[in-house]
């Protein structure tokens, strides 16, 4: 049985949450590999809409165990409200697997991440305030927390010193703010450990050993390609590796064991925080796009940005992380729109980039050439089969399938759990 990664082809909010719940029946395992709770998942059940976090949308799917893996920085407090507020509502939550590895988000990194954003004045990220980029910074110099160490007090103890002697100089010197004392931290994440216990595990050896056992294993990425700290728009970008090589690295599983790689891709293009954007609309188009899309963070509630698709974006998407399928999101959204442009290249300068360009410089001033399309009118939401829909909702879909270096084997056509046309089998 295989191995599948499901990641975002834009710069997230494409629908991944949905795309995980269409091959939630099938799948055993769901495993959250990057991130945090700085990215947020929307999944209509019926009537009952969820909005998570931090867990892996899989949650919701009875007889799926779902995991956060290696590669995740955990606010455990997050962690804990997400189950608390799932269990009320009647989830079942007691699968959930915590990888010993994943590295903890401390009261330290929520404060130096809203510091530091505001010390860079013009030239802010756009990050979340949520801690995730200290974290993942104090992981790279070997200074973090990990899961496990809350469960040895004087360990844990030990690093919390040893981060705060440097971080509590920048708090009071830099950024004139109070110090942080060693007792409130490690008592704060000593009061969780006891709960957190019966859910660690090694991760690793466990998602091994289910396909080993022929389980089927969905890796479901947080963010997104064009976000992802090594392929994306650096520096505004997210903190880990949103693309499929880093569902290897945040889970232990080999490169060897992946069958497949999803990307989910709105059949627009949205953004949220500072960078690069080039089909952005500043227009009654893009106001047309976040109202009728209902474009605002799940985790932030800021609106997001709008524009119209981007074949090139998608093409690289496609060959950073070998897509063998993508699921389109939010046909739905452009019903009544005349025509519909889709951006085929790019000018800088008067030079034609039929690629994304590697210089983020040449990518910041690219103007989009667009190829138009004609929209359709028709109520596309009863949708169930391709033949169902209008023909130029076909033709566009046709179009931008031909640019984008993937087959699209599904195409969502509204915010039901079951509004979805599916062309090819994702997981056979």
């Amino acid at each position: 049985m295989p191995a599948i990664v499901l990641i975002g082809a834009q710069w997230g909010d494409e629908g991944k949450g949905k795309a995980t719940d269409l091959l939630g029946s099938r799948v055993d395992f769901v495993v959250k590999f990057n991130g945090g709770n700085n990215a947020g998942h929307t999944v209509v059940v019926g009537d009952e809409k969820y909005a998570l976090h931090l867990l892996p949308s899989g949650i919701l799917t009875p007889g799926v165990t779902p995991v956060i893996a290696n590669g995740v920085v955990v606010d455990i407090e997050v962690l804990f409200e997400e189950l608390d507020a799932l269990a009320e509502r009647g989830v079942d939550v007691s699968k959930l697997k915590v990888s010993a590895n994943a590295h903890v988000i401390t009261q330290y990194h929520r404060t130096l991440d809203k510091v530091t954003e505001r010390f860079l004045g013009k030239r802010q990220i756009g990050t979340t305030g949520r801690g995730i980029g200290p974290t993942y910074a104090d992981k790279i110099n070997r200074v973090g927390i990990r899961i496990q160490d809350l469960f040895d007090e004087n360990i844990l103890r030990q690093k919390v010193e040893g981060a705060l002697a440097q971080k509590n100089h920048l708090l009071v010197k830099v950024y004139n703010r109070r110090a942080i004392e060693v007792d409130e931290v490690v008592e704060d994440l000593l009061s969780y450990a006891e709960r957190l216990r019966p859910m660690v595990e090694d991760t690793a050896l466990l998602l091994h050993n289910a396909l080993d056992a022929g389980k089927t294993v969905l890796f479901e990425g947080g963010q997104a390609t064009m976000l992802d700290v090594d392929h994306g728009t650096y520096p505004f970008v997210t903190s880990s590796n949103a693309t499929s090589g880093g569902a290897v690295t945040g889970s232990g599983v080999a490169p060897n064991r992946i069958d497949r790689v999803i990307a989910v891709v709105k059949a627009y293009t949205t953004r949220v925080g500072a960078g690069p954007f080039p089909t952005e609309l500043f227009d009654e188009s893009g106001d047309f796009l976040r109202e009728h899309g209902f474009e605002f963070g799940t985790t932030t509630g800021r609106p997001r940005r709008t524009g119209w698709y981007d074949g090139p974006i998608a093409r690289y998407t496609a060959r950073i992380n070998g897509v063998t399928d993508f699921v389109l999101t939010k046909l739905d959204v452009l019903t009544g729109l005349s025509t519909i442009p889709v951006c085929v290249g790019y000018d800088v300068n008067g030079v034609r980039f039929n690629e994304v360009p590697v210089s983020q410089s040449d990518f910041h001033h690219a103007t989009p050439i667009y190829e138009e399309f004609p929209g359709w009118t028709e109520d596309i939401t009863g949708a169930r089969r391709f033949e169902d829909l209008p023909k130029n909702a076909q033709d566009y879909v046709l179009a931008i399938e031909a640019m984008s270096g993937a087959r699209i084997s599904a195409i969502g056509v509204g915010p039901g759990r079951d509004a979805i046309v599916v062309r090819h089998d994702l997981i056979d």
